[in-house]
């Protein structure tokens, strides 16, 4: 057994530093293209509350929505297309389902359905895919995708009869959603309307917020990613900070603790307090986006802190990571990234999958 768990999956982790003032800065791209997100984390060190400009923002993230056996078709046909994908982002994602295992589907905000189905389903749909990058030597699920805002499917067209008639008669496909809509106007009642044959349920992201008190911190110089110096802690080192930090993880390194021996890395300060806030749901990239300008405008007065974090993880079963690069599960499903925000407006973007995922972009 030992043995065993020794053998610890691959992990890619990927770092670059930058600054929001470059115009070469990639922060924003890297935000709105990670489509499908669970879980933002805010630290402030040096911070007894969270700032007034922040706080209105997580006050104001918006509705999500739990629909229930809705038949895929349903995001295909005219009348949807119409009403919402060209009129603002629509994201759905499938719920409850196991992307190693079970159908899966999305709807990403670019127009593109994803649906990832095991080998029978595939053969059943007769729609065109591609074998998963995931299924080794023989396939056994498959990935197909289709743009649903593009010319050669338009309504009435080949194409389009071909996918509703796979959809809705030859494999009819249903799935729990979950559902936002980021609209050009406020038209979330539409939304509702449109779903009103089906069990529907909106949510609003829970958010927790703590203060922790006497908390060891790493010491960061933005200039130096790799820590070439004595004088700081690398992005690696701090990486795995964060985590132990963001889910609660004692890390005093005592004897008498069975749980973690996990110590904060040298160099680092004792801080006599930080906010913690963490928030959960179906968030959008455009959400976070706001999340992360604010922090940013946090240090444009003198502050004690020189640096703040957020961290944002995607769903595990997601089908994709970043853009539309298929995402697998394997041990963990681990797909995320954090921004360290320092005062000179500078900062590290830090982006991490697992086994079953390519390069983050």
């Amino acid at each position: 057994m030992w043995e065993t768990l020794k053998k610890c999956p691959r992990h890619l982790l990927v770092c670059e530093k930058s600054s929001f003032k470059s115009t070469n800065s990639r922060h924003s791209i890297h935000v709105q293209q990670h489509y499908f997100n669970y879980r933002v984390s805010v630290l402030i060190p040096e911070c007894s509350a969270l700032p007034q400009k922040l706080d209105s923002i997580i006050k104001d993230l918006g509705s999500y929505y739990l629909v229930k056996d809705v038949p895929l078709h349903k995001l295909v046909c005219e009348e949807f297309i119409t009403t919402f994908l060209s009129k603002g982002s629509f994201y759905a994602l499938s719920y409850s389902t196991r992307i190693d295992q079970d159908n899966a589907a999305a709807l990403l905000p670019t127009g593109k359905l994803i649906i990832s189905v095991d080998k029978d389903t595939y053969e059943e749909l007769g729609l065109e895919g591609q074998s998963s990058r995931y299924s080794h030597k023989t396939p056994m699920r498959y990935v197909i995708s289709m743009d649903l805002t593009a010319s050669s499917f338009a309504p009435g067209g080949n194409r389009y009869k071909r996918v509703m008639w796979a959809l809705a008669e030859k494999k009819p496909l249903k799935f729990d959603f979950l559902m936002a809509w980021n609209p050009s106007d406020d038209r979330r009642a539409n939304l509702i309307s449109y779903f009103s044959a089906y069990q529907l349920k909106e949510y609003q992201p829970s958010v927790a917020i703590k203060t922790l008190k006497d908390i060891e911190c790493p010491v960061l110089q933005s200039s130096d990613l790799r820590a070439t110096s004595a004088e700081s802690c690398d992005a690696q080192e701090f990486f795995d900070w964060q985590g132990v930090v963001f889910n609660e993880i004692e890390s005093e390194n005592d004897s008498g603790n069975f749980l973690s021996t996990y110590c904060c890395p040298d160099p680092n300060i004792v801080v006599d307090q930080a906010t913690l806030c963490t928030i959960t749901g179906f968030i959008l990239p455009e959400k976070i986006h706001l999340l992360l300008e604010s922090l940013c405008h946090y240090f444009t007065e003198p502050k004690l802190t020189p640096w703040a974090v957020l961290a944002v993880h995607g769903f595990a079963d997601s089908p994709v990571t970043w853009r539309e690069d298929e995402h697998g599960f394997h041990k963990g499903g681990e797909n995320l990234y954090s921004f360290v925000v320092f005062r000179n407006h500078d900062y590290w973007l830090q982006m991490a999958v697992g086994a079953n995922d390519g390069c983050p972009p």
